[in-house]
């Protein structure tokens, strides 16, 4: 019996949550991405608990161009944010999704304002 594409996706999201986990000094950073929007968070763990969170839909990100500029923008907002929390070092959380086009260029924008992971 084949998977279907979301079981799939939910299965390698498992394993990797397996291994990856939040702290308060070095939170989770999680993406999810929706067909239209992309969304970002920064998740403590150990509490159970959402630090920050930035997506697409924020006035502060613009929605020229093509979505993979808009996830870029996104990633600079998250870090953004982070930093001036204070948090410096995430761990990334590409939640079963390839690392490739929208994810990837999330992660690149949070690279490039300062977040280290």
């Amino acid at each position: 019996m084949s998977l279907t594409k979301s079981d799939r996706r939910q299965r390698i999201r498992y394993r990797i949550r397996k291994s990856i986990s939040g702290t308060a000094v070095k939170p989770r950073l999680s993406v999810f991405r929706s067909n239209k929007e992309i969304y970002a968070q920064l998740i403590d763990d150990v509490t159970g608990v959402t630090l920050m969170a930035a997506s697409s839909r924020e006035k502060e990100v613009s929605t020229e161009g093509t979505n993979v500029d808009v996830a870029n923008a996104v990633g600079k907002l998250m870090a953004e944010k982070a930093l001036k929390a204070g948090i410096e070092n995430v761990t990334f959380d590409r939640s079963g999704y390839l690392y490739h086009g929208r994810i990837k260029s999330l992660a690149e924008g949070a690279r490039e304002a300062g977040l280290k992971f």
